[in-house]
């Protein structure tokens, strides 16, 4: 059987972007906005190149792009998460989609499961079901074992070093939502949605300047709904341990057409935009902000 090493023989699964130096104890990751379909992976599918891409954190990767000029390492997924999803569990899968049960281990009462987004999805965007049939389960295996797992080994040890060198560790995780989104009672569309999993994975000032600094540049942003986090940031957000994680979701009306996958003219300037926010956020003072010693002085 062919397995995901095949399927990534030419382009890496993801890759870390970064300069020569680290100089901030900030780390960015984008594991949605992968564009690589491998060819296998679309022979298996229901589903054209186009609808395939429902799921797609489109050029989220590129939007942040301009943190690594600023000193932070950005790991970014080449897989798209129609293929696999590392914002899930490691085993979060749903049993109707193999030929053979599950293992035990497996988390298949989940709502992420529920709603076809596991770790490998049954279904993109709209509902729509990305395979005719059901798959081998060792499909999936080797998605897990030979990417999933090493994309979330590569993420822990950047935490890990950046930890080591600074005393602290932030990770923000850039995803973006369909321009449909709608929050409240008056329907108010979000540009952002900042997550920490209702203050469990970061502290209180953190979110909130990231959201002030927002909404100062004109944007409408919301905090925690309907998106406040998955797996990554509850998984290594752990303020306790000086380990801080926070999700930003970016509305893509703002910068793309979500029929055509094109940019639009704005794309540029919200880079920018971004690229501006990034350096404010990462210029928060250690200990008034992120709750270090004052001997840290």
């Amino acid at each position: 059987m062919t397995t995901a090493n095949e399927d990534f023989s030419t382009v890496p699964p993801f890759e870390i972007r970064s300069g020569a130096e680290q100089r901030v104890p900030f780390i960015f990751n984008s594991p949605h906005s992968g564009r690589y379909y491998p060819p296998r992976f679309l022979g298996m599918a229901r589903l054209d190149r186009t609808a395939i891409r429902r799921s797609e954190d489109c050029y989220v990767d590129e939007l942040f792009g301009g943190v690594v000029g600023l000193g932070a390492p950005l790991l970014a997924a080449n897989f798209p998460r129609a293929y696999l999803d590392v914002n899930r569990e490691p085993w979060e899968l749903d049993p109707r989609m193999f030929c053979e049960p599950v293992p035990s281990y497996c988390n298949v009462r989940s709502a992420r499961v529920a709603g076809g987004l596991g770790t490998v999805p049954r279904l993109v965007g709209e509902g729509l079901d990305i395979y005719p049939g059901r798959l081998p389960l060792a499909e999936a295996v080797s998605r897990i074992e030979v990417i999933y797992k090493p994309y979330h080994q590569t993420l822990k040890r950047l935490l890990t070093r950046t930890h080591a060198g600074f005393g602290f560790a932030v990770l923000v995780d850039c995803h973006s939502m369909p321009g449909s989104v709608r929050i409240g009672d008056g329907g108010l569309k979000p540009d952002f949605i900042i997550g920490d999993r209702f203050g469990i994975s970061a502290p209180a000032a953190l979110t909130a300047h990231a959201i002030d600094l927002l909404s100062a540049m004109g944007y409408v942003v919301a905090h925690n709904k309907p998106y406040a986090g998955g797996f990554i940031t509850e998984h290594y957000g752990r303020p306790a341990r000086n380990l801080h994680a926070l999700q930003i979701e970016v509305n893509r009306g703002l910068y793309m057409d979500e029929r055509t996958f094109e940019k639009k003219a704005g794309f540029g300037a919200l880079l920018e935009d971004l690229t501006r926010f990034s350096a404010d956020l990462m210029a928060l003072p250690d200990h008034h902000l992120l709750g270090l010693p004052l001997a840290a002085e």
